[in-house]
């Protein structure tokens, strides 16, 4: 691990960042950590898993079998006490899981496509808002 890596681990204890393998951080929006169940679909393949963290602009979905840069999906999944999200999205990374090495987090990084105005804004509220919950990511309203 690099003394980086283990700086920015120190100073986000419980979080376990998923930056690309090439170890480049290129991202414009904060991901949030969630531990949300997804279900994708790229053609003829449905599959289910868990998203472990977003961002107003994707996610990652930890898999052990990820799929190819480029792949297209069909997402949905619903955070806690929301409606479901229905979204487009394409594969822009990979960690792929390596077998007898430490890879604490394989899976891909997903970039959603194809938003309207509406949409990103529910996703940009949805990621501000579980920023400021609680660690058991539950919502009160007055």
């Amino acid at each position: 691990m690099s003394s980086s890596e283990k700086d920015r681990r120190s100073k986000n204890p419980g979080r376990i960042p998923s930056v690309p393998p090439e170890g480049k951080e290129r991202r414009s929006y904060e991901r949030i950590p969630v531990d949300w169940s997804v279900d994708y679909q790229s053609g003829d393949t449905f599959l289910f898993s868990s998203i472990q963290n977003i961002s107003a602009m994707g996610i990652f979905v930890y898999s052990q079998k990820p799929l190819p840069v480029g792949s297209t999906l069909r997402l949905k999944f619903a955070p806690p006490g929301e409606p479901a999200l229905e979204l487009q999205g394409e594969v822009t990374w990979v960690n792929p899981y390596r077998p007898g090495e430490e890879n604490l987090n394989p899976g891909m990084g997903v970039r959603f496509t194809d938003l309207d105005a509406d949409m990103r804004e529910r996703l940009v509220e949805l990621v501000r808002t579980i920023a400021y919950l609680p660690d058991d990511g539950t919502v009160t309203r007055d």
